[in-house]
């Protein structure tokens, strides 16, 4: 489900950009931009990934982050100079008209909706109400998405389990979500902001061209020649060290989890490496399919939420209920893939596609979640010895597990989820100060972007106090990697 399914669509998704990249700087149809990522990219990615492994990718993700952020802070940069500076961008803005008259518009400027309008108001440039509202408040809890899932997941548990230690581990996740959500939108957003200003045609019509295509002609036709070269290199480098995550993740969850283990669990490890590379080449195959098939990267990712719509929760109680067992999140996976795809085809809902996202991820949720509840309640627990070990092994805290520490009473009982909840909340107001204290402060109301900021910064001082005093709970109290297993609950 994750490592196939999943992972295809993501693949596709990241391929369809690379298209669109590719056809606007080489000047090539799309099936042409598409031959080229498939027959020459993505197998140098796939090369350096099947040789380098999980540290190769480590490695070069590195490099690649760096350079990445430091040409879309050049785009950003001679972006805005060329729509005559932030004061004149910015001015701009407000008077912009949107591609399609009918429309009505709102002000690009605005962070949040207009509540006032309702929750399905459709408005060019303005997310609708109900879709924030599924965003901010389903998203983060019912949806699995790559590298924020729920519960934890892949991406997060190599990098933390790659580190040195558990505290080298717990901060070079706190730096992945400072970085990640606060640092990294902004300068793509100020792009996005500049493409409205100067290529205000891009409707997506038949007769323009897509939005999605803003950024690369910011890029192609206002960036200086001397650095134009070092920003495609940015992007390959952002294309292959997606790819290069993807197909390390899904290969060794394909290989190690499902081959490994119900198809030859006594081969040699020579075998289960040519396996990998045979799984890693089907992968692409994949891929390609599916970016072929999407009509824009939007897509993709909405297709990723909807079909994992009400599995978030399943992956995110496992940790804090003993009740829930394999046959809890193979409903989940199911049912929320059957009710996505019924909805795609019977189409019940109207609205424009961010209203129609929102009403079917809320639908799906629903049901999914009451019938993993019922298949659960249903259906037999895990084993009493697979419990107990992972009592042991985790320390979950007691209140939702009971049952298993009245057969462990050796085991001291934990009472964490009060203190996890803060730390959750913590840092939910970090990241979002970092994120909207960046922006008031880039879009001229320096006052609240300071005021934000700050409340960033003291948000950041009691998370990394918090965490030490976690890492640093005598050993005594807890077997050896309990730390790391606790995080990824988190």
């Amino acid at each position: 489900y994750i490592g196939l399914l999943m992972n295809c669509l993501i693949l596709g998704w990241v391929t369809k950009a690379m298209i669109s990249i590719v056809s606007v700087v080489v000047g090539v149809s799309e099936h042409t931009a598409l031959a080229i990522c498939i027959f020459v990219i993505v197998p140098f990615t796939g090369f350096y990934v099947a040789i380098g492994g999980l540290w190769g990718v480590l490695w070069t993700d590195l490099f690649q982050f760096v350079l990445k952020m430091g040409v879309v802070i050049a785009v950003a940069y001679y972006g805005v100079t060329a729509a005559g500076g932030m004061h004149e961008l910015l001015r701009k803005l407000q008077i912009a008209q949107p591609p399609v008259p009918a429309i009505p518009h709102g002000n690009p400027l605005k962070l949040f909706p207009d509540f006032s309008s309702g929750l399905s108001a459709e408005t060019w440039w303005t997310l609708p109400v109900i879709t924030l509202l599924v965003y901010l408040g389903l998203q983060w809890w019912a949806f699995w998405y790559p590298g924020a899932e729920p519960g934890g997941g892949g991406y997060i548990a190599q990098r933390i389990f790659s580190a040195k230690d558990e505290r080298q581990g717990m901060l070079s996740v706190l730096w992945f979500n400072i970085a990640h959500y606060a640092l990294r939108p902004w300068p793509w957003i100020l792009v996005g902001l500049v493409a409205i200003v100067l290529y205000p045609n891009l409707d997506g019509s038949a007769a323009g061209r897509h939005p999605e295509d803003g950024y690369m002609l910011v890029l192609t036709q206002h960036l200086p020649a001397s650095l134009r070269g070092l920003a495609i290199a940015g992007f390959l480098a952002a294309f292959m060290s997606t790819i290069a995550t993807q197909l390390n993740w899904g290969a060794s969850y394909l290989v190690a989890d499902f081959y490994q283990r119900f198809i030859k669990p006594e081969g040699s490890q020579k075998h289960y490496v040519f396996v990998s590379r045979i799984v890693t080449v089907f992968l692409v195959i994949c891929a390609a399919i599916v970016a072929a098939q999407l009509a824009s990267i939007q897509a993709g990712w909405q297709w990723v939420l909807e079909l994992s719509a009400g599995t978030g929760a399943v992956y995110l109680l496992r940790w804090y209920w003993w009740r829930i067992n394999a046959w809890s999140e193979i409903t989940a996976m199911v049912v929320a893939l059957v009710t996505s795809l019924a909805l795609r085809l019977l189409h019940p809902f109207s609205g424009n596609a961010s209203v129609v996202f929102a009403k079917s991820a809320s639908t799906t949720t629903a049901v999914t979640t009451a019938a993993w509840l019922i298949v659960t309640f249903m259906t037999r627990p895990v084993s009493q010895e697979v419990l107990v070990r992972f009592y042991r092994h985790v320390r979950p805290d007691v209140r939702g597990w009971k049952h298993v520490a009245a057969i462990a009473k050796d085991v001291k009982p934990t009472r964490d989820l009060g203190r996890n909840l803060a730390l959750w909340l913590l840092g939910c107001a970090m990241v979002y100060s970092f994120l909207f204290g960046a922006g008031y402060a880039i879009l001229g109301h320096p006052t609240r972007g300071t005021i934000l900021l700050v409340i960033g910064i003291a948000c950041l001082m009691l998370l990394l106090k918090q965490l030490r005093s976690f890492v640093e709970e005598p050993q005594a109290a807890r077997k050896p990697g309990t730390e790391t297993a606790a995080f990824i609950g988190h």
